[in-house]
């Protein structure tokens, strides 16, 4: 979608930054790696942040510790092409909220959510998907098929498909939340003087903000 002033496009991908849809979590990757990765060549592989971690120690040759578990997987066989993809679930949490989950072409939203008062998906609308209000879709999720629609505009809510795509996902679901165990939020608390009040370039769209001069920090709240 196409946001408004100040803002840019992700194409067809659905709302925008502080969502769950892919509009506001997927972005494009590149590895290059001259004489180990082939060029040109494109993976349906869905990939993560918390992958790095895992993938750079493989590289280095070492051995993660075996005390705690890692949501990160390994991607160089995938980037050098020994397997197409891995199969995996990808967690979209808003705050301490699992709001949707991925395992591959499929993603199911437990919650919707376009927000009340700011409206991320300036410009769309798709009925039951973005709501306004916080909707609880957990006892029935929505799912989208994100090779044929990742965009998210068609919803598959019953039928063989959905049947499908729930069966790929709900054992990777239910592991999750019985062995899941949550942390302390490293934003639990705000701090306001650290924020970036004055970006680089904040001058040519004239949206520099003055920041606090004293610090206060205090516990940040949440949306969801």
């Amino acid at each position: 979608g196409i946001a408004g002033k100040n803002g840019g496009s992700n194409g067809p991908l659905l709302c925008g930054k502080q969502t769950t849809f892919e509009g506001g979590m997927r972005e494009p990757g590149i590895a290059w790696w001259p004489g180990t990765i082939k060029p040109g060549i494109i993976t349906p592989q869905v990939g993560t942040t918390m992958d790095i971690l895992v993938t750079a120690v493989g590289l280095a040759g070492l051995q993660l510790p075996s005390d705690r578990i890692y949501d990160g997987i390994d991607l160089f066989p995938v980037l050098t092409g020994k397997v197409e993809s891995i199969e995996r679930p990808v967690w979209y949490y808003r705050g301490n909220e699992l709001f949707a989950v991925r395992v591959g072409q499929y993603k199911a939203h437990l919650w919707t959510w376009s927000h009340e008062h700011y409206n991320f998906c300036p410009g769309e609308y798709v009925k039951d998907v973005t709501t306004p209000d916080q909707v609880n879709r957990t006892s029935n999720p929505i799912v989208f098929n994100l090779d044929n629609d990742p965009g998210e505009k068609y919803t598959i809510v019953s039928g063989a498909r959905y049947k499908e795509a729930m069966a790929l996902i709900t054992p990777y679901l239910q592991e999750h939340k019985e062995t899941m165990v949550r942390g302390e939020p490293s934003l639990n608390y705000c701090d306001r003087m650290v924020m970036n009040w004055a970006p680089h370039g904040c001058e040519e769209i004239n949206y520099c903000l003055q920041g606090p001069t004293v610090s206060s920090i205090k516990l940040c709240g949440w949306d969801h």
